[in-house]
């Protein structure tokens, strides 16, 4: 029997359950085939007390997996597409995507502070679109996984942060003591690029075997919304969102506000073409 597929994985409990979603899929796609988790720590889950911000977000959470695709330890990895950089290491792509999952943030909040006035998040693209929500606000940081972020909550570090609806999702997590979610509206606060969408990596020796497995309307989507991101030279600190859904794509960018798009989107060969017109049209 040949030896198991490797999988690239980080080792938080979000990622590990992202990484048996895929597994699982592709258990069904390729039956033959037997795949393994190989867990990896990058730099950023070990440096808490890093800066995402300041050190720029971008490929913070992806490196090392990448690594291990090159050097040959992995043939597959999986990411949290809003984490992925908008341009890969030589010789990597992305295979394809789960479907997507609820994209929406959520606002979590003490429930005796129903007007928080502490919220933490280390996101400058939450910050700027729930700052006009919430006014009143004062921002400050906290790093973690979601269930150290949400018992940091419950300990008064912060009244309230944000997390994605995808991963409460995934962790089967609805409900917290001394905690109320709240799910804010796409058109008020739109999701990163990528947000709710597992993307699977792989070498270009291998696109063949996986890029057909996987959720066409679901790449479209997230191709669109990175197309974006890389048009405008941002990364996952960039204070943007953008979020396309059965034919409406919303965007987020400080300069111009909410705005939103009509349009359907049939093909890879068309964003690049539609990307080039919504930032002609932004004046970006």
């Amino acid at each position: 029997m040949p030896n198991p597929i490797q999988i690239a994985t980080r080792k938080s409990p979000l990622a590990l359950k992202q990484t048996e979603m895929v597994r699982a899929w592709l258990a069904e796609k390729l039956p033959n085939d037997r795949f393994d988790e190989l867990r990896l720590s990058t730099n950023v889950d070990e440096r808490l007390t890093w800066s995402l911000e300041k050190r720029g977000g971008i490929g913070l959470f992806t490196k090392e997996l990448e690594d291990a695709l090159l050097d040959g330890r992995a043939r597959i990895a999986v990411h949290s597409a809003k984490d992925l950089p908008t341009a890969f290491q030589a010789d990597l792509h992305v295979a394809g995507y789960l479907p997507r999952a609820r994209a929406h943030d959520i606002l979590v909040h003490r429930t005796d502070c129903p007007q928080p006035q502490t919220i933490a998040t280390s996101s400058p693209r939450r910050r700027a679109q729930v700052g006009i929500l919430q006014e009143q606000a004062e921002w400050t940081t906290i790093r973690g996984n979601v269930a150290t972020r949400m018992r940091k909550i419950v300990e008064g570090e912060a009244e309230a942060t944000l997390l994605a609806a995808a991963g409460l999702d995934r962790l089967d997590i609805t409900e917290h003591d001394g905690l109320t979610f709240v799910e804010l509206p796409i058109e008020q606060v739109v999701p990163a690029p990528g947000q709710a969408a597992i993307a699977i990596q792989c070498r270009e020796a291998d696109l063949d075997k996986y890029q057909d497995l996987f959720c066409q309307k679901t790449k479209l989507a997230v191709e669109l919304e990175r197309c974006f991101l890389r048009k405008l030279g941002g990364g996952c600190q960039t204070p943007v969102g953008a979020h396309y859904t059965e034919g409406t794509f919303y965007i987020f960018h400080p300069e111009v506000g909410h705005t939103t798009f009509e349009f359907e989107l049939d093909s890879l060969n068309e964003i690049e073409p539609i990307i080039e017109t919504v930032i002609h049209d932004l004046s970006l």
